[in-house]
């Protein structure tokens, strides 16, 4: 298995910038079970996403499974670790990203978001979502609609979903 290259998001947004791109980050906050982690890569690189920023501490280990889940996509999209979430939102901010946490502490229907600017969308861990304080932060909250017994989505559905969203406001 060749070994993963970790980027620096400081050094993509400029870049995505100069190729006439409208940002599409995801961020993903302490999201652990690595299948998910992987089939999250997978969608993101096929919705287009520009890089995917995960903390050092606290996130899923990039192993076999996580490549195998991907199916290789982890190749093809720029994963960034940053030293906390929290630490990269100033930068992102300054940067003209809009960030929009997605959580079910919110009443605003994920359709009802702009997604056509430059935007880094942040989901949580399986067990505890997005920490408050990314919330808080967030420019934006957006929940997707349960209608069953069932309190949740998966991560990465939910992650599928919103992506694909984005997706088809901007085309």
């Amino acid at each position: 298995i060749a070994p993963v290259e970790f980027h620096k998001i400081e050094n993509i947004i400029p870049d995505i910038f100069t190729q006439g791109k409208v940002p599409f980050l995801l961020i993903l906050d302490r999201v652990s079970d690595v299948r998910n982690f992987g089939a999250i890569i997978r969608t993101a690189e096929c919705a287009g996403v520009d890089a995917i920023i995960i903390p050092k501490k606290g996130a899923a280990q990039i192993n076999g499974e996580t490549i195998k889940t991907s199916t290789g996509a982890i190749f093809n999209i720029p994963i960034c670790k940053v030293s906390g979430i929290d630490s990269i939102i100033p930068f992102l901010k300054e940067s003209g990203i809009h960030l929009i946490a997605c959580t079910e502490k919110t009443e605003v229907n994920y359709t009802e978001i702009d997604y056509t600017n430059p935007i880094a969308i942040i989901l949580g861990s399986e067990e505890s979502g997005i920490a408050i304080s990314n919330i808080t932060k967030s420019d934006s909250v957006a929940k997707l609609p349960l209608v069953g017994k069932t309190k949740s989505l998966n991560v990465s559905v939910a992650a599928g979903i919103i992506m694909y969203e984005v997706l088809r406001q901007r085309i």
